[in-house]
């Protein structure tokens, strides 16, 4: 998610993404200049970001903790970066840094797109790798290998990554930067074209989840990763923010018990910070929320109950297991998140 200040809607009716990002990758040859190495590199985040949120768990379910550093950026930001404002003294303990930006324009000076994260960091440097959020799953998936944990499940598995790439496109197109076209539209048009075109596909993949437990085959893939963090910020931002607001998540059956089968699964809804979210789109935003004032609501507790998706079979992990708790440096605060004791 890019930084930016003043006014976030789109002056001549349609938002349009800024899709230009850093394409170096981190790959297992180092092709690129940049190979895996474990300890080299350092994964920056927010957890108010869905595109970040996607990096952090598909970091958690592979087991990749201990070789790709995370460092958490605060929940709001101004016109020049994100900062770390959570960490003691307001710096990265890693990389020493008060400013993403820093990373960026110690490899690109002046650097003029978006400061955005996720991005990852060679720590030696403190230079910005990459902050091309899409393609850096799929290479902490196929890249990172060598250093998976024991029992990490195949999120992008060879036979299904055509049809995987397929559900990304049109769920990226009309959901992940649906909502935000609904949000930042300048025009009535523009709005209700963003609009209808979201609520068709959510319609769509109600249908195709109504008798399958994920996305793409009996196991969890990138699709449900990328998927999840859009619905897990609906009912708390997108539905009233962005007026998306047709249905909420909780008022949609099949979608809704979709969503909690994920956040209940572990990675998913122990990386989930309510908090964070809120505060990131109700404060930054002012154009939209001029006040600032976030939210008290949604109640949470609804992310617990059962969803009864275990009936459709599947297995969340395939062959694989599921990753073990959170370090307590990596915990979401309790306060932000319905898990509570029951982590």
């Amino acid at each position: 998610m890019p930084t930016k200040t003043g006014s976030y809607i789109a002056g001549d009716g349609e938002f349009t993404r800024d899709q230009r990002y850093i394409a170096t990758r981190v790959t297992a040859d180092g092709r690129d200049g940049f190979p895996v190495e474990p300890g080299r590199y350092r994964l920056v985040v927010s957890r108010a970001c869905p595109w970040a949120n996607r990096a952090i768990i598909v970091r958690r379910l592979l087991g990749l903790e201990d070789v790709l550093s995370m460092g958490v950026a605060g929940p709001t930001h101004d016109a020049r970066s994100w900062t770390f404002d959570l960490d003691p003294g307001g710096r990265d303990p890693v990389l020493g840094m008060e400013r993403l930006q820093e990373a960026y324009f110690r490899r690109f000076p002046g650097y003029e797109r978006g400061i955005t994260v996720p991005a990852i960091v060679e720590e030696s440097t403190g230079r910005v790798v990459t902050n091309d959020y899409a393609q850096m799953t799929i290479d902490l998936s196929l890249e990172w290998t060598a250093f998976h944990r024991q029992g990490a499940p195949v999120l992008y598995p060879p036979d299904a990554r055509a049809e995987i790439d397929e559900v990304n496109a049109v769920v990226f197109a009309d959901v992940n930067n649906g909502v935000y076209r609904c949000g930042f539209a300048g025009s009535q048009a523009a709005y209700e074209d963003a609009y209808g075109r979201l609520f068709a596909r959510l319609d769509w993949l109600s249908a195709r989840l109504e008798g399958r437990r994920y996305l793409v085959g009996d196991t969890i893939t990138e699709a449900d990763v990328r998927l999840f963090t859009t619905l897990a910020r609906f009912d708390a931002v997108y539905h009233g923010h962005f007026k998306c607001n047709r249905e909420k998540l909780s008022e949609m059956p099949v979608l809704w018990a979709y969503a909690r089968d994920l956040f209940q699964t572990p990675g998913f809804g122990d990386t989930t910070d309510f908090d964070h979210i809120k505060r990131h789109y109700y404060e930054v935003h002012r154009d939209i929320n001029p006040t600032g004032i976030v939210p008290a609501g949604p109640d949470l507790a609804g992310w617990l109950t059962p969803h009864g998706r275990e009936a459709l079979g599947g297995r969340p992990f395939g062959d694989g297991t599921p990753p073990g708790p959170p370090s307590a440096a990596e915990t979401v605060p309790a306060g932000h998140t319905p898990l509570g004791d029951a982590r």
